[in-house]
C-alpha cells in the first residue's frame, strides 16, 4: 500500500485527531487559524478548540488579493502566480503560529483550508445557463502540505456544486454536527462579507434544517471604506456609519433587485454587491451627492433590512428560536441593533455563549469537513433536502 494512504487509513481509525482549520474570508483582513482537537465523527463528533489566532494581512497581501477578487477581467497570469503563493504565504504562518503554541508539525494530523476565494458564480447570475453554478478558491493544497509536512484537505466547495447544490453556504454541514440541541430552535446567524444563516430546529431533525445566503453583511460597507478612505479596511465600531443618516430614496433603490425576489436557498457574493451595485442605486435616485457618512449609514441599514427581512420570512412568526451571531458583522453595534429592533421578541447572543470563539467559528467548521471526510462520511444526512448535498467534501494533498 502506498505509504500516504496508508498513513490517511492510520489517521482515520485513530480515536483522537488534531486539524487545524483555515479560513480567508472575503474581507481578506487576515487569516483565521484554529487548533482543534476531534474526537468521533457525525453525530458523536466531539471538539476542543486549543488555540485561535487571527494573522493579519500585510497591505501588499491585500492589494495583491483585491487585484483579482470579484473581478470579471483579470490578468490570469497574475490568478495563476497567486495561487501558489497564497498557499506559501498561509503555509507559513500556519508555521509561525505552531511554533508560537509550542506544537510541532509532526503533532498535527491534518490542515483544512478554505483557500481565497476569488470569484463566486451562481447560474443566475451569469449568461450561460449551461454552464451551471461555479465558484473559485485559490491557495494551492499540495504547496500547503509540502511546506508545512502535514497532510492537508482543500477545494471544499466543488463536490457542493458537482452534487447540485451552488457552493454555499458550506457552514450548515458543522452547524447541524456541533451546534444542535434537542433543547432549543436555533439560528446560526454569520456576517461576513455575505450574510448567511443556518435555521437548527430542536428535533435535530435534518429535513427541517435550512441554510442559505441573505445577502450582503460587510461587503458593501468595507468596500465603500477602502474606496473613500485610504488606510481603513472597514468601518471600525461603526464610526463613519453612525455619524451619517439613513437616506430612504437610496436605501430603496438598494433593495431593488431580482435576487431577494429569489426563493431560498440562494447564494450570492460582492460579484452582485459591489461598489457598482451602489453607484446604479445612487443614480436612481437622481441625487447627485450624499455624504460619505450618510452612505455608510444607508448601507449598514441595507445590510440590517436584509437579514432581519430574510429571517422573517423564512421563519414566518415563529419567534421560539435563538440567534447566535458570528462574523466580523458581530463587532458592528450598529448593524446588530438595527438587526434586533426589527425581530424584538427573539434573543440574540453569540456563539461563545456555546462555547466556541465566534471569530473562530467558520475555521473550526471547515476543520469539521475535513474530519468528516477522513473519519467520518456523508456529512449531512438529509439527502437533498433543502439545497444541502449529502457529501463528504475536500480534496486530499499529501506531503511527499
Amino acid at each position: 500500500m502506498n505509504r500516504n494512504i496508508a498513513a490517511l487509513h492510520a489517521l482515520a481509525q485513530q480515536q483522537e485527531r488534531i486539524i487545524i482549520g483555515l479560513m480567508s474570508g472575503t474581507s481578506f483582513d487576515g487569516l483565521d487559524i484554529a487548533l482543534c482537537r476531534f474526537s468521533g465523527s457525525g453525530i458523536h463528533t466531539s471538539i476542543e478548540l486549543l488555540a485561535f489566532e487571527t494573522t493579519a494581512y500585510n497591505s501588499d497581501y491585500k492589494e495583491a488579493i483585491k487585484s483579482v477578487f470579484s473581478k470579471k477581467d483579470v490578468d490570469l497570469e497574475k490568478v495563476c502566480v497567486l495561487n501558489a503563493w497564497i498557499a506559501r504565504e498561509h503555509a507559513r504562518m500556519v508555521l509561525d503560529c505552531l511554533a508560537k503554541w509550542k506544537v510541532l508539525p509532526d503533532e498535527v494530523d491534518l490542515i483544512a483550508s478554505h483557500g481565497q476565494t476569488i470569484y463566486h458564480a451562481p447560474k443566475f447570475l451569469h449568461p450561460g445557463d449551461h454552464y451551471g453554478n461555479a465558484t473559485l478558491q485559490i491557495g494551492d493544497g499540495d504547496h500547503l502540505a509540502v511546506l508545512t509536512g502535514i497532510i492537508t484537505l482543500s477545494d471544499f466547495r466543488q463536490k457542493h456544486i458537482a452534487a447540485g447544490g451552488e457552493g454555499a453556504p458550506l457552514a450548515v454541514y458543522g452547524d447541524y454536527l456541533f451546534f444542535s440541541n434537542e433543547k432549543e430552535n436555533r439560528i446560526m446567524l454569520n456576517i461576513g462579507g455575505i450574510a448567511n444563516f443556518t435555521y437548527l430546529p430542536a428535533s435535530k431533525d435534518p429535513a427541517l434544517v435550512f441554510s442559505t445566503d441573505v445577502g450582503p453583511g460587510n461587503t458593501l460597507m468595507d468596500a465603500y471604506v477602502q474606496q473613500y478612505f485610504p488606510g481603513l479596511y472597514f468601518d471600525e465600531g461603526a464610526q463613519i456609519a453612525s455619524g451619517g443618516h439613513v437616506q430612504q430614496d437610496l436605501l430603496t433603490a438598494l433593495k431593488q433587485n431580482t435576487f431577494f425576489e429569489k426563493g431560498f436557498p440562494k447564494t450570492i457574493g460582492p460579484e452582485l454587491f459591489n461598489l457598482t451595485y451602489l453607484q446604479n442605486a445612487i443614480q436612481q435616485t437622481g441625487n447627485g451627492y450624499f455624504t460619505h457618512a450618510d452612505i455608510m449609514a444607508t448601507l449598514n441599514r441595507f445590510s440590517a433590512d436584509m437579514i432581519a427581512d430574510a429571517i422573517t420570512r423564512c421563519l414566518g412568526e415563529r419567534q421560539d428560536y435563538t440567534v447566535y451571531t458570528s462574523g466580523g458583522g458581530m463587532h458592528n453595534p450598529l448593524l446588530m441593533r438595527q438587526i434586533q429592533e426589527q425581530i424584538p421578541a427573539v434573543t440574540f447572543r453569540n456563539t461563545q455563549d456555546l462555547d466556541l470563539n465566534p471569530d473562530a467559528k467558520e475555521a473550526v467548521l471547515f476543520a469539521i469537513l475535513a474530519n468528516e471526510a477522513v473519519s467520518g462520511g456523508t456529512v449531512f444526512p438529509g439527502a437533498g433536502r433543502n439545497g444541502i448535498p449529502a457529501v463528504s467534501m475536500g480534496k486530499i494533498s499529501f506531503p511527499n
